[in-house]
Order: structure tokens, then sequence, then C-alpha cells
């Protein structure tokens, strides 16, 4: 491809970006195209020869136009989804063009030293030990793996077991301790560690979904063996922490191991209005997150935090003859599972500075308050809101579960906005996540509008 060409397909590329951009906030959030219909656009012979660069872009760009899901706009609030600030999406664009495998410093000076300052930007924000190692990963799931993969070896070599060098066979077993609404990904996060996903002691709750301490500490009592404690700051679906502080007592005195699932909720502790929610991170062994939740960076970023680094260097790095690593420098290599794999830390870094702290308190602060909007006015037309609204979530029945379900149905083909769909103690719920940077008070009026319009209609109570 002749320079010329390629600065002519950029330049196609980046007319068809903007214009899908321009229209993600006034289009239907759904996707108005089924599959059968995306299979009969998309799904052609392989060229022998193959096609023009430009009209491989032309039927990719024209299918996105109404088979995507609008997840990035204003109005959806179907899962924990951020959008992408400005800042955050444009340095994703210089990600691809630098085209920086990130393994070791000497692959990628620049990515070394951008993820070094954007962890010391996240600690601050987080309220973490500055001593605190950092990872970048795909997302929470890898996260919450290589946040326990530590765990495993901390606590294993505690008692004389070297798991990276002799496996599981024969190892001492690990007593691992979680919440009964621990999130789906540590469950995983554990299979994959060849700790067992069911074999795990669960801790009884409150009606919000925290973990119950004097339970959690009778649990631990009398335990023998090395043990991992896992905590959860922010349900997924009613928004509620787990008591940090008062698990981490429990955890140092039991000697175990504490990892927190911050998803998203580790984010409140940038607004002092909510810090006290995440009160005790600081003790935590390992913390887990997403950027690509409330940082609204691009996907694919989560971030792990450890507090033993050399617990986590043990647990994820494996040298080669051919690779030099450097004293002084970062490999990136080191703190996480994959070697080859894109500058994920740099939209992170992008979106930090184009907000400074001040800014991500006020993301932050007014996505809760848009959920508390939604909360009222559901409250308001006689609709039944299961969760005390501590942060972003909101969960609400509007009756039984087949009319509840109904309904959420109605509200994403609707179009206006699109909410997902949870069970909540047994109750059938729509859940309302607000995580998006752009989504604005005219959003989320507009959106309640669309929800009780459509939820009277399901109910057979509309005028129309």
């Amino acid at each position: 491809m002749r320079d010329d060409d390629l600065h002519a397909l950029l330049e196609d590329t980046q007319r068809r970006s903007l214009a899908y951009l321009d229209g993600v906030a006034s289009r239907p959030v759904t996707a108005t195209r089924s599959g059968e219909q995306l299979r009969h656009a998309l799904e052609v012979p392989l060229p022998a020869a193959g096609e023009r660069a430009g009209a491989v872009i032309a039927s990719l760009a024209d299918a996105a136009a109404d088979s995507t899901v609008a997840s990035s706009g204003p109005r959806y609030f179907g899962f924990v989804t951020g959008g992408r600030l400005p800042a955050a999406l444009a340095a994703d664009w210089l990600v691809s063009a630098w085209d920086q495998n990130c393994a070791v410093y000497v692959m990628s000076p620049l990515v070394s030293v951008i993820e070094a300052i954007t962890g010391s930007w996240l600690k601050e924000i987080a309220g973490l030990p500055q001593a605190m190692s950092v990872g970048f990963v795909t997302g929470c799931q890898m996260a919450n793996f290589t946040g326990l993969a530590a765990a495993r070896h901390r606590v294993l070599q505690n008692i004389g077991w070297e798991v990276e060098r002799d496996g599981l066979f024969g190892a001492p077993p690990i007593e691992v301790i979680v919440s009964e609404e621990a999130h789906y990904t540590i469950f995983m996060a554990l299979r994959l560690l060849g700790l067992g996903g069911d074999r795990v002691q669960r801790v009884a709750t409150d009606a919000q979904g925290r973990m119950r301490v004097a339970e959690l500490a009778a649990a631990a009592r009398g335990r023998r063996g090395p043990c991992i404690v896992c905590a959860q700051a922010g349900n997924v679906n009613t928004g509620a922490f787990d008591p940090i502080d008062a698990i981490a007592d429990v955890a140092t005195r039991e000697g175990a191991w504490l990892h927190v699932d911050g998803a998203f909720g580790l984010w409140a502790s940038a607004s002092p209005h909510l810090a006290a929610l995440t009160r005790g991170i600081e003790h935590a062994n390992s913390v887990a997150t997403d950027a690509h939740k409330w940082l609204n960076v691009p996907y694919d970023c989560g971030i792990v935090f450890c507090s033993d680094e050399a617990a986590h260097r043990g647990a994820m790095s494996l040298g080669a003859p051919y690779i030099a690593g450097t004293v002084q420098e970062r490999d990136s290599h080191e703190f996480v599972p994959e070697a080859s794999r894109r500058a994920r830390a740099v939209p992170v870094y992008a979106a930090l500075r184009a907000l400074g702290r001040h800014g991500v308190t006020e993301l932050v602060e007014r996505c809760c308050a848009h959920a508390r909007r939604f909360a009222d006015g559901l409250r308001a037309a006689g609709f039944e809101v299961l969760n005390d609204v501590v942060l972003n979530q909101v969960l609400v029945a509007f009756g039984g579960p087949e009319q509840t379900h109904r309904t959420i149905m109605a509200i994403q083909q609707e179009g206006t906005c699109w909410c997902g769909s949870t069970v909540w103690h047994g109750r059938t719920a729509m859940r309302i996540s607000v995580s998006n940077w752009c989504t604005t008070t005219g959003d989320v009026e507009r959106s309640l509008e669309a929800i009780l319009r459509v939820a009277a209609r399901c109910s057979g109570k509309s005028e129309e």
C-alpha cells in the first residue's frame, strides 16, 4: 500500500468514525438490524485475491450504523458501561497508530513510563498506597485473576510451597472465603487458578448485599492453613459496599490475604461525599478495577493493584533468554498474564490528564445524582425501587416477574434508552446503571419519561 493510499484510507475512516459518533446520541440505543440481516451483509466468501481496504472499511462502517448498541451514548444504562472520553478516544487512535508491544521497556520506553505515571495517579485518586504495584489487563476478570494469583503465591509460599514451580498437586489446600454476593468473575478467576469455584466458603450478606462481618469472623476463626478473603466495593446490582475496614481487621488478625473486587465502586474514593464507602481499601493486599467503566476509556482496560510486589511479580513473571529486562525501568509483562498486548494505559493517562482530579470527582458524583433522580421518579410513579441508591445503581420492579420482564423488553425495543434485567433476592428487576460521562440531566429526564410511558402501556394504564 502506498503512503498516499494509507492517508486516504485513514481520512475516510476518520470521516466514517466521526459520522458514527455524531449520531450516537440521537439514534435508537438498541441495535435495529437482526443477526440474520448482519450475516447477509457481512458473510461473503473469503476473497482469493483480497478486496480494496477502503471497500472493506465501508462495509464495516455501514453495518455498524444500525447493528451496534449505542453503549457509548448518553442513554445506555444496561450494564456498568462507561463511554469514551474525547481525550481517551483520541489517545486510543494514537495507540493503534503507534502499534507498540509494551511487554518490556526496550520494546516501548514510552508506554513503560506512561504505565508508571498512570498507576501513580490512579492510586492517588483511589486512596491506595503509592507502594502498591500496578498491572494493566483486559478487564476486571483478569484483574481479579492477577490479584488472586498473587494471593495464591504468597499464602502458599508462606508455608513453604512454591506453587509456580511445583503446581497444586500435593499442595496444602487454600481456604477461600467470599461473600454470597461475590461477582461471578471471582469464581471464574478461582477456577482458572485451580482453586475451584464451588469449594469456597460463602458468607451471608444483608438485604443490600453487604458481607456480614460477624459471620466472616466466625468463618475465619480457628481455620488452619492458608486463607484468602474476597470482598466487594460496589455490588453490581445494588451498588452496596462490603464493610472493607472491618473485613480488613478480620483478615489481618487471621493472617489472610484480602482481595477487593472494585470493578466500578473503587472510584467512589474520588468523591469526598462517597469515600466513606471505601474506607479500609488501603489495607487490602490486592484490588481489581476497570477503567472502561467509570473512568470512561475505550475497551479494553482493567487494572490490578497489589501491596506485595514480590508476590505480584512472582505470580506473573517468567523470563526467557531473548528477553533482556532492565534493572532501572518497568517491564510491564512482570505484572500481568500477557506478554504481547496493546498500550492500555495510554487512554487512561489521557483521560486522567484531561479530567484532572476534580473532573473525576464531578463525573462520579454526577452519575450518582442521575441514579437518585431515576429512583425518585420511579418511586413517585408508584413503582418499587428495591435497593438503597448509594451509588450509581438502581433496581426497579414493575410488578410481578412476567410484568417486569415484559416491561424491560418493551423499554429496550422502544429505543430511547437501554436498561438490563436482573434477579435480586428472588425478585425480577430492571437494573439502571449510570456510568457515562456524557449523560446529561436532559438524557435522564428523556429516559425516565420513556420508561414511565412504556411501563404504563405494559400495565394497561396508558391513556394512549
